[in-house]
């Protein structure tokens, strides 16, 4: 039960800081996770989130191996172990994703042996996945797709009435879910039916029109949904304790609302909504520049791969075969 879990993971964290749990030793496969987070840290100056990428990567090949504090194993360990790991994690991401897990098995490795616990240049013998440039189509949704999805979401609920308009922004906009999460009341200007987005990778605001459907379904969930709290994040959890959501919570209402709508959408995230929105707009005859702008470009190239899917057009453009060919 989704309620009673996330009761029990705020006690565990109320327990925590108040010093009330005992933590329990950490495992030999652990100690050494740390040990590597901790050079990751104070040597070479990781942010705290890539720590988290390169110590997830750690504790999986550790757990494949078998390692339970056991040095001999580590000395013993061959390529083939490492692809078997690499084989596991390429069941559950893409070519890029994968590449990015090599990566972080390759730096662990060599922190190994830096400390003599494996061969040297055993990390030059994993091979890397080639992701071709423009090798993937834009996880675009038809358009009435993207509607029933909206449609499906129960606007009764105080959930309902948040993740709506969270999701509304993102088909609408074609804003990041950071850039969702981060949106603060200030931001919202309501005589002169404005909207401001800091852009989360340019790093410049972007002054878009409050639209008429946006703004009402703002109002539905500031007045009848968010928590009355002193906050100026405008999206707050549901769930006690209240605060701020972070970017991972619009992924998860996407995936919540696609399970209960049984809309056949295969997407995980709602970056698909992003694609549609840009899809839809270069069919309505939008300009590249004007697509590239809305969800925050830095590059024409990035717009450009929406053409692929623009197959009217394309159609326009291909050559007749010649009558000899053809008979």
């Amino acid at each position: 039960d989704i309620s009673r879990a996330a009761v029990v993971r705020s006690l565990v964290r109320y327990f925590s800081t108040h010093g009330l749990l005992k933590s329990a030793a950490p495992s030999p496969a652990e100690e050494l996770v740390l040990k590597y987070v901790t050079y990751l840290d104070h040597v070479r100056g990781l942010a705290e989130s890539t720590r988290c990428h390169h110590a997830s990567a750690a504790r999986e090949m550790l757990a494949s191996i078998g390692f339970h504090g056991d040095t001999a194993i580590l000395e013993a360990i061959e390529p083939y172990q490492i692809e078997g790991v690499l084989r596991q994690v390429g069941t559950r991401v893409s070519k890029a994703s994968l590449q990015h897990t090599v990566a972080y098995l390759r730096a662990f490795l060599r922190f190994l042996a830096g400390r003599g616990l494996v061969a040297r240049g055993l990390d030059t013998q994993i091979d890397t996945p080639r992701p071709y440039h423009g090798e993937r189509l834009p996880r675009s949704l038809p358009w009435d797709t993207v509607r029933a999805l909206l449609a499906a979401i129960d606007r009764t609920t105080v959930m309902g009435k948040r993740d709506y308009a969270m999701l509304l922004l993102i088909t609408t906009y074609g804003l990041r879910t950071c850039e969702v999460s981060d949106l603060r009341l200030e931001d919202i200007q309501w005589r002169p039916e404005k909207l401001r987005i800091q852009r989360s990778k340019t790093r410049s605001p972007l002054v878009l029109p409050l639209t008429t459907e946006i703004a009402d379904c703002l109002v539905d969930y500031l007045r009848h949904g968010r928590p009355q709290t002193s906050l100026r994040q405008v999206f707050l959890r549901v769930r006690a304790p209240a605060g701020p959501i972070r970017p991972t919570a619009v992924r998860e209402a996407f995936q919540g609302w696609v399970r209960r709508s049984g809309l056949p959408i295969r997407y995980q995230g709602p970056h698909c909504l992003r694609h549609s929105l840009a899809i839809r707009l270069l069919r309505q005859g939008a300009s590249l520049k004007t697509i590239g702008d809305l969800p925050g470009h830095r590059s024409i190239e990035s717009t450009c791969l929406y053409l692929r899917l623009h197959v009217e057009d394309l159609r326009d453009v291909a050559l007749n075969l010649p009558t000899e060919v053809l008979s």
